[in-house]
């Protein structure tokens, strides 16, 4: 019988805690690290697992002992604490952004490719059942030829959600569209292949006092096909989360993957028969005074298992996180934003 997997976590706050609590139900939490003494020392008294608050101190003496590194710490440390998780034999699962530069998701991919183990990316929001609905039509050609595509954001993240913290800093958060938005440009990338950004107008509008990059985004641009693109993101939608959606306008239908968190299909008039019968998808992850994207993660760990029992492939590749990654940079890059600073750092960081 095939031993449970060893599992060691990197970042112990809230989005750290949800992946710890699956990975106990799948296998075994053997170590966690955070710099927070306090918040790791209780994460582990929880599962039974040995503490760290250094990244580089659990690699070394948990060498061996550990199957599968999972990296919950901010933005800007998941490259260096991947490659330092592949270095030391692990398997790694990382959450989302991947990195917030092509530099490092090569390095990652390159550490990956040279350790022999497998990297994969937090994309949770692929488990949607819309979202799986309308992946099945795109790839049947139902659709037909595709015109254009509009994708909207519009959220709400308070100015207490940015202070005192990590979040909203150019070092280790990235911007609005790495930390709040990538799962939606995930899934431009998985429908229809990557993208070229072509004019791009980003402002922050009402957070200036506690963000060093944009709350609001206006994009356009087009697919290789010739499809064109516009994209519509903010983080100002007034107290609550409005609305996620991607709208497909192709020659042979229209639909809209919609509600808060694309976890709806709003709209949809095919040729052929309709979309019908989708199960109802799993509740939003809830963040006290915000709430983020679907908590399909343990969809995420039920894929990484068939994979590493050979019985499957991962549902997404590391070479489409980092064309996610490479879309973001050339928006940035193409409103003449300074890219994010190298981070180097051993330490872990509560997520």
């Amino acid at each position: 019988m095939t031993p449970p997997l060893r599992f060691a976590l990197l970042g112990c706050g809230r989005i750290g805690q949800r992946h710890a609590h699956i990975m106990a139900s799948v296998g075994t939490l053997v170590a966690v690290c955070d710099v927070d003494e306090d918040r790791c020392r209780q994460l582990a008294v929880r599962y039974a697992a040995m503490p760290f608050v250094c990244a580089r101190q659990m690699m070394q003496e948990m060498a061996g002992a550990v199957d599968v590194a999972v990296i919950c710490t901010p933005n800007g440390l998941h490259a260096a604490h991947s490659i330092a998780a592949l270095q030391a034999g692990c398997h790694v699962l990382c959450e989302k952004p991947m990195a917030l530069t092509m530099a490092d998701a090569r390095s990652m991919m390159a550490a990956a490719r040279e350790a022999g183990r497998h990297l994969w990316v937090v994309k949770q929001n692929r488990f949607n059942p819309p979202v799986q609905a309308v992946k099945q039509l795109l790839n049947d050609g139902r659709l037909g030829q595709i015109y254009s595509v509009q994708l909207n954001g519009y959220w709400n993240r308070p100015a207490d959600y940015y202070e005192n913290n990590w979040k909203g800093t150019l070092e280790l958060d990235g911007g609005t569209l790495f930390t709040q938005f990538s799962h939606f440009i995930d899934l431009l990338v998985w429908f229809f292949g990557p993208f070229v950004p072509e004019h791009a107008c980003l402002q922050n509008m009402g957070h200036q006092h506690c963000m060093e990059f944009e709350d609001t985004g206006i994009v356009t641009g087009k697919f290789e096909s010739g499809a064109l693109l516009g994209i519509h993101y903010t983080v100002n939608a007034f107290r609550h989360n409005m609305e996620g959606s991607i709208v497909i306008f192709g020659e042979k239908g229209t639909i809209k993957i919609g509600g808060q968190y694309l976890n709806e299909l709003d709209y949809q008039s095919l040729d052929g028969e309709p979309i019908t019968g989708l199960p109802a998808g799993n509740p939003p992850n809830q963040y006290g005074s915000y709430t983020g994207s679907m908590s399909n993660h343990p969809e995420v760990y039920r894929n990484l298992l068939m994979v590493l029992a050979g019985k499957g492939q991962m549902i997404n590749t590391v070479e489409e996180a980092a064309a996610t990654v490479e879309a973001i940079e050339r928006i940035y890059a193409l409103a003449g934003r300074p890219p994010a600073p190298a981070v180097r750092c051993s330490e872990a960081v509560s997520h």
